[in-house]
């Protein structure tokens, strides 16, 4: 029986590997086996990193929100607080938008944050 040699598949694979290897550093995009190390990496580091971003939105959302609310004199945590007891329903995304774009009605929803919250008796 005659030896069987990849030829053509190997090439396509190489080929295949080499493409998703596109555009980056060095030998990284040049040869076979340091590309094939460079696309697995990056693909953890994608895998990693979209979640990574949800966490990082959240965090820029929650600095803003602070940053507004010490602007009209109270706290984060108090005003979030405030809007559970108020019934308003605003996710940080939303209050951080509201907080650039439209500041006088930012401005009623601390309002009525902190009158909640100062409606409420304090936990014992």
């Amino acid at each position: 029986m005659p030896r069987v040699r990849k030829g053509a598949a190997r090439a396509q694979a190489r080929k295949k590997l080499l493409r998703k290897a596109r555009g980056y550093y060095g030998t990284n995009h040049r040869h076979k086996y340091r590309a094939a190390n460079a696309v697995i990496r990056a693909g953890v580091y994608g895998y990693r990193d979209r979640r990574r971003r949800k966490r990082d939105y959240r965090k820029l959302w929650i600095t803003r929100i602070t940053a507004a609310c010490k602007m009209r004199g109270t706290r984060y945590s108090l005003f979030i607080n405030g809007l559970r007891l108020a019934g308003i329903v605003l996710n940080r995304k939303m209050l951080s938008q509201i907080a650039i774009e439209d500041p006088q009605l930012f401005d009623n929803i601390v309002v009525s944050a902190v009158k909640a919250s100062r409606a409420t008796p304090a936990n014992k």
